[in-house]
């Protein structure tokens, strides 16, 4: 029997399973020109995504559209989920990072998986239904639910999986601060979206996680 550091391992999504951003900017840009945005909306691209993703959905659309009344945020954003997720099921390009749906495989032989994520309801159910991992995701929370923040989701998943030793993957400094708030240590994804100085361990590759635990 292995003696694990950790008996339950949660997973961040964008910049640590996946990259969408090609994807979601396109699918966001023809939700600006739909709704006749376009004479007042910059449009996005990847790069402008990776430095939002990973925050909740409210705060990304005063981001990325301060003039907006909060109606408008709430009807671009809410039509952009949609477009986006109508993209992401259609698209049958492989997204994920190298080695993490068969890190994950291996691991969960031994180790719960779970998802945190400050994404909109249904995006770790698509995520789940492209990958292939379904199977190996015991539980799951998002901002898009709870309208929770990370380090409160974090806390209830943890407490409702009576998970001991929990363990966070994610690939930004927003994402090892909530984990601090929440008492859990935090391993980052360097090859993610982000950057951060505050972690218990780095991966350069998903399967470093091998070696760590």
């Amino acid at each position: 029997m292995h003696d694990f550091k950790y008996d339950g391992i949660i997973l961040d999504i964008d910049g640590t399973i996946w990259d969408t951003t090609p994807i979601v900017s396109g699918a966001w840009n023809k939700c600006i020109d739909d709704l006749g945005f376009a004479n007042r909306a910059a449009y996005v691209n990847s790069e402008i995504l990776k430095k939002e993703f990973g925050k909740t959905m409210d705060i990304i659309a005063d981001e990325l559209w301060p003039e907006f009344s909060r109606q408008e945020k709430e009807k671009l954003m809410k039509e952009c989920c949609t477009q986006e997720h109508q993209a992401l099921r259609m698209d049958e390009c492989k997204i994920c990072y190298p080695n993490v749906i068969k890190t994950v495989k291996e691991i969960s032989r031994d180790i719960n998986f779970y998802v945190v994520s400050n994404c909109q309801d249904g995006y770790i159910q698509l995520m789940l239904e492209k990958t292939g991992l379904s199977a190996y995701v015991k539980d799951f929370e998002c901002f898009g639910h709870t309208k929770k923040g990370k380090a409160e989701n974090l806390i209830d998943l943890i407490k409702r999986n009576c998970i001991k030793r929990p363990v966070y993957i994610g690939d930004t400094d927003g994402d090892s601060c909530e984990c601090k708030k929440a008492g859990v240590p935090f391993i980052w994804a360097s090859y993610g979206f982000g950057k951060t100085d505050s972690y218990a361990a780095k991966l350069e590759d998903f399967s470093d996680l091998i070696n760590f635990l």
